[in-house]
C-alpha cells in the first residue's frame, strides 16, 4: 500500500510540474490543483494514519497515543484544501480578466496571432 501510495504522489507531483511549465493559463491552474492534491496526500501520509482504530480516545483506555489516530494530519490537510479551493477561484478571476484585457490565453500575455 505504501509503494501504490507513493506512485500516486509522485505522479501526481510530476504531472503538475509539467503543467505549471505550460504557456497556457488554464494548464498553469489545472498543474496547481495536481501539484497540492500531491502534497496534500503527503501530508496525510506522513500523519501515520493507523487502519482500525478510533479517532479518539474510548472510554476506559489508557492515554496511549498508539491506540488512537492523530488528527492534526487531518486538520492540516483540511485548511490545505479549502485553501486551495480560494486560491483557485482567486486565480479563475485573475486569469478571465487577464485574458480580457490581453485577448489570449498565454501566461506570458501575448495575444493570439502574434
Amino acid at each position: 500500500m505504501e509503494l501504490v501510495l507513493a506512485i500516486a504522489i509522485g505522479m501526481l507531483g510530476g504531472s503538475g510540474i509539467w503543467l505549471l511549465m505550460r504557456p497556457r493559463t488554464f494548464q498553469l491552474i489545472i498543474g496547481l490543483s495536481l501539484l497540492s492534491y500531491a502534497v496534500n496526500l503527503f501530508i496525510f501520509s506522513m500523519g501515520r494514519f493507523p487502519v482500525g482504530r478510533p479517532p479518539v480516545l474510548e472510554p476506559g483506555m489508557a492515554g496511549d497515543p498508539a491506540h488512537f489516530a492523530d488528527p492534526l494530519p487531518q486538520a492540516l490537510v483540511l485548511t490545505a484544501i479549502v485553501i486551495g479551493f480560494a486560491t483557485t477561484a482567486l486565480l479563475l478571476v485573475v486569469i478571465i480578466a487577464a485574458r480580457g484585457l490581453t485577448g489570449g490565453d498565454h501566461v506570458d500575455g501575448k495575444a493570439r496571432g502574434e
